[in-house]
């Protein structure tokens, strides 16, 4: 495995395979911050169910909007230009997630359970990686993914006692969790492979989503809803 530690000056000494999947990647997950905001932004900032809601909803969107900044600047840096997804539409968008439309507060609610989840995983793939300024950036926005991900759980905790809350919710969890477990990637990836042996991410999309599952299963029936069957949308095998 790659160890070095490369800085923006070297990005142009590495060999071509580097350069690729960094600058793929970067791009991927610039495109993931700023999807969020184009799902939920004009449906719920102005209309979610309390002011405090409404706070944090701005405040949540403003946040991803900063991330996706921050990975426009480290793409910046390496001279390349992904402004274009500024402007993607949701069918353009990297990862099904976010191609999706978020029509109810339970959506909302399991969205920050479940997919600002997978996010805080992607991003801690790149916790000590080899590329130090995507390294330098990590710690604020994980602080605040980790922010989305409580707000989620206790919105969804607070739907969980509304009289029609439990259907809601897990009409919501059964429409994002197979979105959630796609947003890992193919389990037979040599792309992943190679992000592992450059030292750009710490595991493999198989490793990554198990521990996801692992995770998340506990948690969801600690909140007496169902799992959905992992394998109903097999795109990710």
């Amino acid at each position: 495995m790659f160890t070095d530690k490369i800085e923006a000056r070297d990005f142009s000494k590495m060999p071509k395979e580097y350069q690729d999947l960094l600058v793929r990647v970067l791009t991927i997950q610039a495109d993931c911050e700023i999807g969020g905001p184009h799902i939920y932004l004009d449906r719920w900032v102005l209309t979610a169910p309390t002011i405090d809601d409404q706070l944090v909803m701005a405040k949540t969107a403003s946040e991803e909007v900063d991330h996706c900044r921050k990975m426009l600047v480290l793409l910046r840096e390496v001279g390349v230009d992904g402004s274009h997804v500024l402007w993607r539409t949701k069918a353009e968008r990297a990862v099904d997630a976010f191609r999706m439309e978020m029509p109810t507060w339970a959506d909302v609610a399991v969205f920050g359970f479940l997919i600002d989840r997978v996010g805080r995983y992607q991003l801690e793939e790149f916790t000590d990686c080899s590329y130090l300024p995507l390294q330098k950036v990590l710690p604020q926005i994980l602080h605040e993914e980790r922010g989305h991900i409580s707000y989620g759980t206790t919105k969804l905790r607070e739907l969980l006692r509304a009289p029609e809350g439990r259907a809601q919710a897990q009409a919501a969890v059964n429409r994002w969790y197979p979105r959630a477990l796609d947003m890992f990637g193919l389990s037979e990836s040599r792309r992943s492979e190679r992000y592992v042996e450059w030292g750009i991410k710490r595991r493999g999309n198989t490793q990554a989503r198990q521990e996801y599952m692992d995770e998340v299963t506990p948690l969801l029936t600690e909140l007496g809803l169902q799992i959905p069957d992992p394998l109903e949308d097999r795109k990710y095998l």
